[in-house]
């Protein structure tokens, strides 16, 4: 009986320690998340107004890669060095944060094609890795505020913090899930969320068009578009890792290789004739939400993306992923029998899913992103979304936009691999 009783106490200590330290961590990383998302907003209308800031991306390529030269993190490997962190004794550099805020807005205020939540998850993990220092955390607890510092500035940035809570336990290694940091996660994302709602962040919101009625026939239409997605999350993948890999062939210097890549995005641009794929392109998301896209967006999107990371400029590929996603979904939608519109979020919500490989949180990123869907979870909504999801993980196979990630079991049958995503 004492021994229960002193178990007891032990949980309810961990318990208060953990609570404590994500209330903190939610406070602190949310704010930068917050202070971070200000200024992204402030980039983007700046560059609405004066458009001739494109012409300067070829010198703000130059100015991110001396940065990174100057503090010695030429070799920074970004969201890839946060999931490392979770999985080893690997610290978060004190430098990451500054260089992330920074280079990201340099790259969003000149036209660069970027997401923000990689710059999201390394600002979190590197405050949270200082934190775990700080305090003297060992290092498995330093490991579980890392996570915690992921959730709470993903929950800010995006206003989705049930996403953000489970985008932290299951990216790291694919097949196994980090329930022990399912507490503090919880409570770091809801900190950061409920921090960005008060402070005036409005969570990222999408349309949504409502699902199908529930039929054999539908389903089938439904799996057929999780298949597209999962097969174009390879392509997705390969395309950003090959472009990188193909920029720092051609252009060894970083400095040429970012001037390179800046001068390469404004000929996209004009040859485009248009700045919908500069930036992180919210407006174009938005659109195909509502069943308006044209057909070869997805495939510029991916292209101007790969040119602005592979060519060292920072940011993120979640929000791009988006952008494919949705525009594909809404392209290919009417094909498959679908309405376009509901085609952007099964393609947005099933494309995540398979660049990622963390099929718990785009099911939860979707009925967080898109208006009114959360009321239809129980039926066809729910399963629609759950379907695509399913379909596009497994058939996604081991590529992920994240080397470090580390695909434990197989997707094709109960079986240990543990080998590194493509």
């Amino acid at each position: 009986m004492a021994q229960d009783v002193q178990k007891g106490f032990k949980v309810l200590a961990v318990f208060f320690k953990w609570l404590l330290l994500a209330l903190v961590t939610g406070l602190v990383a949310g704010g930068v998340g917050v202070a971070f998302h200000s200024l992204l907003e402030w980039c983007g209308e700046f560059r609405g107004e004066h458009p001739a800031l494109l012409w300067g991306l070829p010198f703000a390529g130059v100015l991110i890669a001396w940065l990174y030269h100057t503090v010695g993190r030429d070799r920074d490997r970004g969201t890839n060095m946060v999931i490392t962190a979770v999985r080893s004794d690997e610290p978060v550099p004190p430098a990451t944060g500054p260089l992330i805020f920074v280079s990201t807005a340099l790259t969003h205020l000149f036209g660069g094609s970027a997401g923000r939540e990689g710059a999201a998850l390394q600002l979190g993990g590197c405050i949270a890795s200082m934190a775990g220092g700080l305090l003297r955390l060992d290092e498995k607890d330093r490991r579980v505020l890392v996570m915690c510092g992921m959730s709470a500035a993903f929950a800010a940035l995006f206003g989705t913090p049930a996403a953000a809570a489970f985008f932290s336990l299951e990216v790291v290694s694919v097949g196994v899930m980090y329930y022990a940091a399912i507490v503090p996660c919880t409570v770091a994302a809801l900190t950061g969320y409920l921090l960005a709602g008060a402070l005036g962040v409005e969570p990222t919101m999408l349309p949504y068009a409502g699902a199908p009625e529930l039929s054999a026939l539908t389903m089938v239409r439904v799996g057929g578009l999780g298949l597209l997605c999962g097969l174009l999350a390879i392509l997705f993948c390969i395309t950003m890792h090959k472009t990188a890999g193909w920029m720092k062939r051609f252009f060894p210097n970083a400095m040429i290789r970012a001037a390179a890549g800046g001068c390469i995005i404004i000929l996209l641009t004009l040859l485009c004739g248009t700045r919908d794929y500069n930036g992180a392109g919210m407006d174009v998301i938005l659109r195909a939400a509502e069943g308006t896209t044209v057909p070869w967006a997805f495939l510029l999107k991916l292209i101007f993306t790969a040119v602005t990371l592979g060519s060292g400029f920072k940011g993120g590929e979640i929000v791009p992923t988006f952008f494919v996603g949705a525009t594909f979904g809404c392209a290919a939608a009417p094909l498959l029998g679908l309405d376009p519109a509901f085609g952007a979020a099964i393609g947005l919500t099933a494309l995540f899913c398979g660049v990622t490989n963390c099929p718990v949180t785009s099911l939860l990123l979707g009925l967080e992103l898109f208006a009114g869907s959360v009321s239809y979870v129980g039926n066809s909504s729910f399963l629609f979304f759950l379907l695509a999801c399913a379909v596009s993980y497994m058939l996604s196979g081991n590529f992920s936009l994240y080397g470090e990630q580390i695909i434990v079991y197989s997707k094709l049958r109960a079986e240990y691999i543990n080998v590194k995503a493509n």
